[in-house]
């Protein structure tokens, strides 16, 4: 059952083809053991009560499986999914169009939900709790409270920051479930998984460095493996080998762990430029040319994971661990 996408313009080439990477059910997605054997009780649960599934929040670093966990939840309750996302959704009104258009039991999947604004909130609440909406009509004296009735629904929530949820809104979520990053076993698992969806003959060395490169992310390990096969095809004879991987990352400058050249970048400035810190995100972002909220949340998750980078009160800090990789020496 295919997701019905809210306000998305046309999928290019590769976004359906990640989508066709996706597994539909359970039984298929590899990793997040716990996060899945709950959401599998809490699914059977609501299916023998003939009840929507309570309103689950899933959070956890950007790459993790949170978009495919919301689509096989709906699988598995054999109902639609909607999706939107904060950013789309700027006033009530258009919460409420996504909202009236939902059947009973279907899904809605709000990704970045942290970016909801907090008048589109407000409006979320009711409609969660109660399933109905509260919508003002005019302004001044004319004014005028509506009352909607909603059919019982499912949202589905997805962000990167959880901190950033107001506190209503992270309340009214039944289902509370962290993704972890992604051991290199698992991700070896997917690579091989991909491979024979991308119809790629890959050896099982050859797996295993993609697996150690993609820190921890199965979005990073697709990403690499397609552009892998890219070198094979054009370079080689179609076939993943060690010897194409490792041509093929050092070219795409993906180091033995993973870190690409923003975070050597990051690394290097944090050293060299701020004598290894401490120093805010901000600066950094402004010295290496990249967003603050990029490297929050797409770069810096991994480099605390490994003990590259050490957050303090003070801004952050590199670590000897960090200098030992990259080859940095303390004058």
């Amino acid at each position: 059952m295919e997701p019905r996408v809210v306000g998305g313009e046309a999928q290019g080439m590769e976004e359906q083809e990640e989508l066709s990477l996706r597994p539909q059910k359970l039984s298929q997605y590899i990793g997040q053991s716990g996060v899945k054997d709950n959401l599998t009780v809490f699914i059977e649960a609501a299916a023998m009560r003939e009840e929507s599934l309570d309103h689950v929040l899933l959070y956890g670093p950007p790459g993790l499986g949170k978009t495919t966990l919301a689509t096989i939840i709906a699988n598995e309750l054999g109902v639609q999914i909607r999706t939107t996302s904060g950013p789309a959704v700027e006033r009530p009104g258009d919460l409420a169009a996504v909202l009236t258009a939902l059947e009973p039991g279907d899904v809605l999947f709000i990704d970045e939900i942290h970016r909801l604004p907090r008048a589109v909130e407000e409006v979320l609440y009711p409609a969660m709790e109660d399933f109905f909406l509260d919508i003002v009509i005019g302004k001044g004296p004319s004014a005028r409270s509506v009352q909607i009735e909603l059919p019982p629904f499912t949202l589905v929530g997805a962000t990167t920051r959880a901190g950033m949820l107001s506190a209503p809104l992270r309340d009214r979520f039944g289902v509370m479930s962290r993704l972890e990053y992604y051991t290199a076993e698992e991700l070896k698992e997917i690579v091989v998984r991909t491979a024979d969806v991308l119809q790629v003959e890959i050896d099982t060395e050859a797996a295993g460095e993609v697996s150690r490169r993609s820190r921890g992310t199965p979005r990073v390990a697709n990403r690499l493996l397609r552009r892998i096969r890219d070198f094979a095809q054009v370079q080689g004879d179609g076939r993943v080998d060690t010897a194409i991987t490792n041509r093929a990352l050092d070219l795409l400058q993906v180091d033995t762990l993973g870190l690409d050249e923003v975070d050597h970048k990051l690394l290097r400035a944090l050293f060299s430029r701020f004598n290894g810190g401490p120093v805010g995100v901000d600066t950094i972002a402004a010295t290496i040319g990249e967003e603050s909220h990029t490297i929050e949340d797409v770069y810096e998750p991994y480099l605390l994971q490994i003990g590259f980078l050490q957050r303090t009160p003070r801004g952050r800090v590199i670590t000897e661990e960090a200098c030992s990789h990259l080859g940095l020496e303390r004058s």
